[in-house]
This record gives C-alpha cells, structure tokens and sequence, in this order.
C-alpha cells in the first residue's frame, strides 16, 4: 500500500480540498474556488482523464491521486493510497475510486481501511457528494468537478482538520457557496 503524509500548520491545522470524476474536463470555476479555499493539499480520488488537470491542480497545493477506473494511461498513480495527518488529532485517510455501494462501504475497502488504520475513506466514481458512516469509517464523496452528470452537482469537497477533529463539507463549484443536499 502507497502511502504519503501532508504535513499540517504550526497549529496544528490543516485543509484539504477532495476532488474526483474531472473526467478531462474540470469546471472552468474549480481553480478560482479551490485558491479561494487556499487548501494545504488536494486529494484527487481519481477518474482523472488528461493527466494535465493534476499539473492543473498542482499550481494550487499540492496534489495526492488514486487511478479511476478511466485512468488506464495512469500507470504511475495507486489504486489506492494511504495519507496521515500528524495533527494533535491525528487522522488517517484512506483515497480510492470506487469505495460505497449506495450509503455502504464495499467489503473489501472496509477491510482495507481497517487494515491500515484509516477512520476516513474519501473516494469518487458515482459522482454523488456523499457523506457517511459504516462500520465505524467515515466515507466521503466529493462529487464531481468534471461534466455535469445528470442533473447531480457539480461540486468539490474540504475536509477541515483541527486539533479539535474534523469538519467535513461540500463547496458548489458554480457559485462558490456551500453546498447541501436539498
């Protein structure tokens, strides 16, 4: 298993922004609201497609990516990764594609992560923001930055951690408001 530390504030504080399904084409409005973010790092949970969109991303903060199923030219990139956060509350994620069968963990990515220790898995594919529990993992679905997919939005996540824990959300790309589900 790959794995990477980001390294927090003096703090002890640290954001991310999670990104997922750019499918080539991210939002014309992501660069403009992930900067307004100013995230530490950004998590790209895969389905990628041009490999310029992490370039992209990586004038920004940063950037710690898992292949898509769509990411066949994406040799280089895990399917899987493993990142801790060395905060007074320390957290460790675990960043997938394909992770949740409707509200529940795969079986397999549940036993990855407790396997590895991880409380968070933040992972992509459906396109649907997303934010659970099962079996004691919290699991978190940014949504999609890439082409509009029916009528889901399109949206970023930010995964907030303090000494105090973590606050997780979603930010609509269009309008730079948070976004909830209606």
């Amino acid at each position: 298993m790959k794995k990477a530390s980001i390294p927090v504030s003096a703090d002890g504080s640290v954001r991310l922004a999670a990104v997922s399904d750019t499918h080539s084409q991210p939002h014309p409005a992501t660069a403009t609201r992930l900067a307004e973010i100013a995230p530490d790092a950004i998590l790209h949970a895969g389905d990628i497609g041009d490999l310029a969109v992490l370039d992209e991303l990586a004038s920004i903060a940063p950037v710690y990516a898992v292949r898509g199923n769509i990411d066949t030219r994406a040799r280089d990139l895990p399917d899987a990764l493993v990142l801790d956060i060395a905060s007074a509350a320390p957290l460790r994620i675990l960043l997938t594609h394909i992770a949740v069968y409707g509200p529940k963990l795969r079986a397999p990515v549940a036993r990855m992560a407790k396997a590895e220790g991880a409380t968070l898995v933040v992972c992509g594919h459906s396109h649907v923001p997303f934010i659970g529990v099962d079996r004691g993992i919290t699991m978190f679905n940014p949504g999609s930055i890439g082409p509009r997919r029916f009528t889901l939005p399109i949206v970023f996540g930010t995964v907030d951690i303090t000494p105090f824990g973590v606050k997780l959300a979603h930010v609509d790309v269009e309008t730079g408001a948070r976004w909830l589900p209606p």
